[in-house]
């Protein structure tokens, strides 16, 4: 037999405790999906109906956007609790006990549950990449038109406002990125002290030098009221191209590609990124966090069952769990802030209930 093949329990014994633990984990988790979709529909339906027009489809539609999110948001908690219920009832029944028995380690025993738990961060990592982005992306844009009508997404973005010195510059639309990016419906707002000098409009902007060149401009004087012809002309000088395409960039509505490339954008315009870096990162940490729970509720697998203190052993594993997840979130918040380097904040907590979870698992296997 070989080395990684002993390590396992028996075939059918590894089978059988993978059922165990995926069948508990997604079964809690269809009922946390349920129950929470159910309670979020009752607070957001009133804001939906509100619009004109909208009924049940709008709904529905709501309930498709809405439910990748909560899956994402829970499924390491369903792991969690999945989990203590798998050790639980195999340790009432007597059945890790005649598993170490036969010779078995505690990692041996939960060796089946920790392989299981890597397929499902795998699916989590899939699921949220290709699903929950796109979901998370268009239900974003959606509130923020108060669940009207979604204007077709071609890629553009739409009315970009642009801060340089006092003067402010306002595109309507603008497709393309760097260099060859189209400004379409340019406004500038010249302003000395707060106050409003002229306004210069353009149809459509494209970079010049270090400015940019607007076609059909009229520069509307406010002091005078006189409206001037310009024809074309450039505005905007020292406004660089990744100031409109990347004036905003949401980690959470971004494939891990996306929001890569988004990143490699920023630091070649010199702007900060220590912030999109960290969510970058928990991108990975996040679904691996699924690895940690069959270790951190292992303490419910070990110690008789008849000493009464199952029950207590259960409580420890899932406080052990719900401490990651206090500390998982605390430390992407202080790498938000700049607290944290980008690695240290997503990772840290990993690493650390890690080694935790080894040494109580240690400390309680006999």
């Amino acid at each position: 037999m070989s080395g990684a093949a002993s390590f396992f329990p028996s075939r059918t014994i590894t089978f059988y405790m993978a059922r165990l633990f995926l069948t508990r984990t997604f079964a809690i988790l269809l009922a946390l999906v349920i129950v929470l979709q159910a309670l979020d529909l009752l607070s957001e339906s009133g804001r939906i109906l509100a619009h004109a027009g909208n009924g049940e489809p709008e709904i529905w539609r709501y309930v498709g956007l809405r439910t990748p999110q909560i899956i994402a948001r829970f499924l390491p908690f369903s792991v969690l609790l999945g989990t203590i219920i798998t050790l639980t009832t195999l340790n009432q029944n007597s059945e890790v006990i005649s598993m170490k028995a036969a010779g078995l380690s505690a990692h041996q025993v939960l060796a089946p549950l920790i392989v299981a738990s890597l397929g499902v961060a795998g699916v989590s990592f899939a699921f949220n990449d290709r699903i929950v982005s796109r979901a998370t992306s268009t239900l974003d844009q959606w509130q923020k038109v108060d669940y009207g009508t979604l204007p077709i997404d071609r890629g553009d973005r739409s009315n970009v406002w642009v801060r340089e010195g006092d003067d402010l510059i306002q595109a309507k639309q603008i497709r393309g990125r760097g260099d060859a990016a189209i400004l379409g419906g340019v406004s500038v707002f010249e302003r000395d002290g707060g106050r409003l000098i002229s306004v210069t409009s353009g149809t459509t902007g494209r970079r010049d030098g270090n400015g940019w060149r607007i076609d059909g401009a009229k520069r509307f004087d406010v002091a005078t009221g006189t409206l001037t012809p310009l024809g074309n002309t450039v505005v905007a000088r020292g406004v660089r191209p990744d100031q409109f395409t990347l004036s905003s960039v949401d980690p959470d509505g971004m494939s891990f590609g996306a929001l890569k490339s988004a990143i490699d954008d920023l630091e070649a315009a010199g702007r900060p990124t220590k912030a999109l870096e960290g969510s970058l990162w928990h991108k990975l940490s996040g679904p691996l966090s699924s690895v940690l729970m069959p270790l951190l509720a292992a303490v419910a697998a070990f110690g008789v069952a008849r000493s009464g203190k199952l029950f207590v052993r259960a409580v420890i594993g899932m406080a052990l769990g719900f401490a990651y997840f206090v500390a998982d979130n605390f430390a992407l918040a202080m790498g938000n802030l700049g607290a944290y380097p980008p690695f240290l904040a997503a990772w840290a907590p990993f690493l650390l209930f890690l080694m935790v979870g080894e040494a109580v698992l240690v400390r309680t296997e006999e």
